[in-house]
């Protein structure tokens, strides 16, 4: 709908987006999309309506602002991680996802504990998380879909999360956030109510939702990214995650920072210890990798 010689790479950039999240196309149709597309621009500049293709590397900077070159990680990196929350705390757009997933992070709650979180499940007093129950969102036999409340599906499950210094900011903030919002939780589900993360609208939150904000939260911090980098410097950005990584970061970091098996698998919630195991095992392994490569250009150095 606009002239060709008033497009910019920002409308290329945005007509991509467009495909992906709205259309559901897939990387490899946008790709053959951006084939014609280049083409056709490359004319434009031939015949004088443009100075240069605005699309160069457009499908290359889409790829990168949504990590499709890498392979799907299990956890955020700590440099990732701290990317993650950085541009959440700062972003204007975003900034009301913090508190949730501030505390995803600081706990390690699976998403239905986190999103079924009440508010007299927290004890500020003596700083803990009481995790009790899950919400559920699922297809009933009678009424079609909705939402449900589930008891934790073993004795582990159901389990008291220590609230450390920046759990305790965020939920602070989601208190703030309301209060000054003007939101109240309006919503009754199995007979609980007075839920911490609630909507515009007064209702719970939807994993399907934090996931489709995450996604848009890991494109535009991407793209923030790569608009600031100079030099083709190596930059860091956020690969493709779900919920489910930031507790399996919380996870990892637990590992990273010693901490006693025992403690991380009563933290969470798992019922068997080969679970927690297997985590282990797999952080402690990319620990060893990670270590000996530092002692292996320690030794280089001194050879030097």
């Amino acid at each position: 709908q606009l002239k060709i010689g008033t497009l910019k790479r920002s409308d290329i950039r945005r007509y991509y987006n467009r495909l992906i999240d709205e259309r559901n196309l897939k990387i490899a149709t946008v790709d053959n999309i951006h084939t014609v597309l280049h083409q056709i621009i490359d004319l434009a500049v031939e015949d004088g309506y443009l100075r240069t293709n605005i699309s160069d590397n457009a499908l290359k900077e889409l790829k990168q602002t949504r990590n499709l070159f890498t392979e799907k990680r299990m956890a955020l990196t700590v440099p990732e991680q701290e990317l993650f929350v950085e541009f959440l705390s700062k972003s204007p757009m975003y900034q009301h996802w913090f508190p949730i997933f501030s505390l995803m992070l600081g706990t390690g709650l699976r998403v239905g504990e986190a999103t079924g979180l009440r508010w007299e499940d927290i004890d500020f007093e003596n700083n803990t998380i009481s995790v009790n129950h899950t919400l559920v969102y699922f297809n009933h036999s009678k009424g079609g879909c909705y939402f449900g409340i589930n008891s934790p599906k073993t004795r582990a499950g159901e389990r008291t999360v220590p609230m450390i210094e920046s759990v305790r900011e965020a939920l602070m903030q989601e208190k703030e956030n309301q209060r000054l919002a003007g939101i109240t939780c309006d919503v009754r589900v199995d007979g609980y109510t007075d839920f911490v993360f609630v909507n515009r609208f007064g209702n719970v939150q939807h994993q399907g939702t934090l996931n489709k904000a995450l996604r848009r939260i890991i494109r535009d911090c991407n793209e923030e990214v790569l608009d600031k980098a100079k030099d083709n410097k190596p930059v860091v950005l956020l690969p493709k995650f779900s919920c489910h990584t930031l507790r399996h970061t919380f996870t990892t970091r637990l590992c990273e920072s010693g901490i006693n098996i025992k403690v991380i698998q009563s933290v969470l919630g798992h019922s068997d210890i080969s679970t927690t195991l297997d985590i282990y095992a797999d952080v402690t392994k990319d620990l060893k990798k990670a270590e000996m490569q530092s002692f292996e250009d320690f030794l280089k150095k001194k050879d030097a």
